[in-house]
């Protein structure tokens, strides 16, 4: 490529004309690696390309030319990171510049060298790469966030178009240092910049906020070439990047783990719909001053809070409502504009209200599983409306002091079976993530049983209910209902919550037949491994 190409083509990659989304696409084979992107190219026209996960990277540039000819309208990015670098490239750092000079005379517009292998080169060769292609100096740190500062130097030292830096979060506070890094260095320098990690997912959007050029996403799920990426739909299609800007509200769901959390779906789908200029993140976090400190300094407008902090975020807030008070238990927070917080407690309406569709509470007979934030909720909106009310704990202690403070009946397990409800509660996290169940089909002898487990349509617990007989309220209205309350809350608006409802139930439904499918192909695997032996 002349002189005149390569001055052509650098003038592609200028900082304003990129896509806010690169999607990474990885394969072990050329072959897969270009049908990855021939599918990825369609709805991302900037990919990065892993030349280091293929075999033969150097085998494969003649075709990765021809893609690349045949895409005159997209970005592409050439990255052969080293092994020793958190890359998969085992040759040394002169196969790797090789690579990454062949990689621009094909077409690449960018190359990615990662700081140490940069200096581990000749200033000169350095340049010469640049010549050819723009350059991203990258640096990655998989293990904290630290010395910001000392690395950049260390960067800025070196000429390159980007200057890029993925750090890993141990804390949601890392994202707040990034982001005040990025905001002072990109007056300056083109920089990228993110928190890799579950912690580190927020730095994902809102590092557009403060100077990243581009942030990077996967294709699909389960082809991430970093902890915590996104696909590049999600961050479209769910978190709206493309309409993110300086006054885009934050608000999010805190608690740990919030990975499978459906929130950010229904929360933004309503967000959407309602034409509000907010997105809503999901912030995994294990200490709540940490949570504190990043509401502050983000700011963050407003919270949903979920296990396991929904009692202990009490002490934390300015002024509660009246339900915050009685229960004990905060699912809602609101930031003021001078920083102070006001909590909420959103989880009654969310299970009185699919309750009241069915049946008068009053002079109900309901028993109740467990005494955590969800439950204690659920017990006074109950006693509010004049249930009879029992409650069963696996911690007896627990169980009989929300009993007292209720003025509900304390049951022992055994004595379970021997009564009849109108409804049976599981307030519990039994059932979630295992086969374990709150109460047995032999125990279960109720009109109806509620599971407020959400996040799969059917649970140990209403399999069993169903099986003694019972009508099953699925958690999902529970879900909605709670958050509708709680978008009505933050924005003043009434919730669209039957499309609130339509985008969970459509979600638990993807996830049912993805299971299924993995249960079958798994079963063909062993199938097909008896018959080998």
């Amino acid at each position: 490529m002349n002189q005149t190409r390569a001055n052509s083509s650098l003038s592609r990659v200028r900082p304003l004309r990129l896509p806010r989304v690169c999607v990474a696409v990885a394969a072990a084979n050329c072959s897969e690696l270009l049908a990855k992107a021939e599918a990825a190219v369609v709805e991302s026209p900037f990919l990065e390309f892993r030349l280091d996960y293929l075999k033969q990277p150097a085998a494969s540039l003649a075709k990765l030319h021809s893609f690349c000819r045949a895409h005159p309208e997209a970005v592409f990015i050439a990255t052969c990171r080293r092994a020793a670098n958190g890359g998969k490239f085992h040759g040394s750092v002169e196969a790797e510049l090789k690579i990454l000079r062949k990689a621009a005379v094909s077409g690449f517009q960018l190359v990615d060298l990662e700081l140490q292998s940069a200096h581990a080169l000749k200033p000169g060769e350095i340049a010469k790469l640049r010549s050819q292609a723009g350059l991203i100096l990258s640096y990655h740190d998989f293990r904290a966030t630290r010395k910001l500062e000392e690395t950049f130097r260390q960067m800025a030292a070196i000429p390159a178009n980007y200057y890029k830096l993925a750090t890993t979060a141990t804390c949601l506070y890392d994202n707040v240092l990034l982001m005040k890094f990025l905001q002072a260095k990109s007056r300056e320098h083109s920089v990228v910049g993110l928190c890799m990690g579950e912690q580190g997912i927020i730095s994902r959007l809102l590092a557009l906020r403060v100077g990243s050029a581009f942030t990077f996403a996967s294709a699909i799920p389960g082809e991430e070439t970093a902890p915590g990426q996104l696909t590049a739909r999600t961050l479209r299609e769910v978190y709206r990047l493309d309409h993110l800007d300086a006054a885009t509200r934050i608000y999010g769901v805190a608690g740990n783990p919030v990975a499978q959390s459906l929130s950010p779906l229904m929360l933004n789908t309503a967000f959407r719909r309602e034409n509000v200029n907010a997105v809503y993140l999901a912030l995994c976090t294990k200490e709540l001053d940490d949570l504190v400190a990043c509401v502050r300094e983000v700011p963050i407008s407003g919270l949903s809070i979920t296990m396991p902090h929904k009692e202990n975020i009490v002490g934390y807030l300015d002024n509660t409502d009246t339900l915050t008070q009685k229960t004990g238990a905060c699912n809602t927070v609101v930031r003021s504009p001078d920083g102070r917080l006001f909590g909420f407690n959103t989880d009654v309406a969310g299970v009185l209200a699919p309750l009241e569709q069915r049946l008068p509470l009053t002079g109900a007979k309901v028993l109740l599983i467990g005494a955590g934030g969800a439950a204690r909720a659920a017990a006074f909106g109950l006693k509010n409306r004049g249930a009879q009310l029992f409650i069963i704990n696996r911690t007896s202690a627990k169980g009989l002091k929300l009993a007292r403070q209720a003025e509900a009946k304390y049951l022992k397990r055994a004595e379970v079976k021997k009564h009849s409800f109108d409804v049976i509660i599981n307030a519990t996290p039994l059932g979630m993530d295992s086969t374990q169940i709150p109460l047995t089909e032999q125990e279960i002898h109720a009109r109806f049983v509620l599971d407020m487990i959400y996040t799969s349509a059917e649970t140990p617990f209403t399999r069993a209910g169903r099986a003694a007989g019972a009508e099953v309220i699925a958690g999902t209205e529970m879900f909605v209902q709670q958050g509708a309350r709680q978008f009505e809350i933050w924005t003043g608006k009434p919730a669209p919550a039957q499309e609130m409802l339509n985008v969970v139930a459509a979600a638990l439904a993807a996830g049912n037949r993805k299971a299924e499918a993995r249960s079958k192909n798994s079963e063909v695997r062993s199938q097909n491994t008896e018959i080998v032996r």
